[in-house]
């Protein structure tokens, strides 16, 4: 069975969700249960979203993404440029 991929704005919900059900009595524990997910997801999402809104979450990643493009492309000018020097060394 595969498994589900959580988008962050159902994350930061469910934390949400956590906090209200652990705010009326229960403790943490049950409340991660009571939504179905496991404690140690709980503390993971927490410390990776902990404190953060849905749209912020969502500039993140986008942020994350370009970061990613950016760096694959510097990647390759910087591997050009070193078969260009090689190339330049060679000829002269």
């Amino acid at each position: 069975m595969p498994r589900k991929r959580h988008k962050p704005e159902e994350i930061i919900a469910k934390l949400r969700q956590v906090d209200v059900l652990a705010s009326q009595g229960p403790s943490i524990a049950d409340a991660v249960r009571a939504i179905g997910m496991t404690e140690v997801t709980y503390y993971r999402w927490r410390q990776e979203y902990g404190g953060q809104k849905s749209d912020q979450v969502r500039k993140l990643k986008d942020l994350e993404a370009e970061n990613a493009r950016l760096r694959g492309a510097v990647s390759d000018l910087t591997l050009d440029r070193i078969v260009l020097a090689e190339a330049a060394r060679i000829n002269f």
